[in-house]
């Protein structure tokens, strides 16, 4: 049964820290030119959630998306959960959101992605139904309507910048210009308003965009911060 939370991602992620009886560790394996996860995680002020954290760096030494990097950084993801070992850790993310709807190499056993997150966060809040935004290009972007729908998410829309690469560089008036180009309807028709992707700051836009939209909206980033906080305030689905 879904436990009955505050509306807003802000102020349900707040409610599940304050609920915490425990201390969580989570190790975050991060893609190497991503600084946004560990800006925004480091401003939710969690109290009882400690993120480790090890960098991935992909045998392409590229960042932009594209197959050479998902393959690298899951390739690279045993040799950082290696480097994590000696700590007592809840959890492992691999905190890339295209990486868990793309194919490479198998995932270390154990690994979950920020997709898995984001899927685990809409099934938190019973949402079925979502709009989605991305900075990727247009077609990775579908392949994660794809990627949505596979898993029992419908997704009514959804818009990209259609950049492969630069997304820390995106500002919080792109992001919410991005936003107004999703079809009025189907916004209206959807449960909550999804901003993937780790790598870009969505996080001074939510409170705004909920605020304007009147629905919830779920970023990969606050996906791994939901994911951790349910974890130790032991919220079951």
């Amino acid at each position: 049964m879904l436990q009955q939370l505050p509306d807003g991602t802000l102020a349900t992620l707040a409610a599940l820290d304050a609920a915490a009886d425990r201390t969580l560790r989570t190790g975050l394996l991060l893609p190497w030119a991503n600084v946004a996860v560990e800006t925004e995680l480091s401003r939710l002020g969690l109290r009882h959630t400690v993120f480790h954290h090890a960098r991935l760096v992909p045998a392409s030494r590229t960042t932009a998306v594209d197959a050479s990097f998902w393959h690298g950084l899951r390739e690279a993801s045993a040799q950082a959960m290696d480097s994590l070992s000696h700590i007592s850790l809840d959890t492992v993310v691999l905190a890339c959101t295209s990486a868990g709807f793309t194919d490479g190499p198998p995932l270390p056993s154990g690994l979950v992605t920020a997709f898995d997150a984001l899927l685990q966060a809409l099934a938190e809040a019973a949402a079925r139904r979502i709009v989605l935004v991305t900075p990727y290009p247009a077609p990775v972007t579908a392949a994660e309507a794809v990627a949505l729908s596979e898993a029992g998410v419908e997704v009514l829309a959804y818009v990209s910048l259609g950049l492969d690469d630069g997304y820390a560089q995106v500002t919080p008036d792109q992001v919410l210009g991005l936003v107004q180009q999703l079809p009025k309807e189907a916004v209206e028709s959807a449960d909550t308003i999804v901003l993937s992707c780790t790598g870009w700051h969505t996080l001074p836009v939510v409170s705004e965009l909920e605020r304007r939209l009147r629905k919830p909206v779920f970023s990969s980033n606050l996906a791994i911060a939901l994911l951790a906080a349910r974890a130790c305030a032991g919220v079951a689905s």
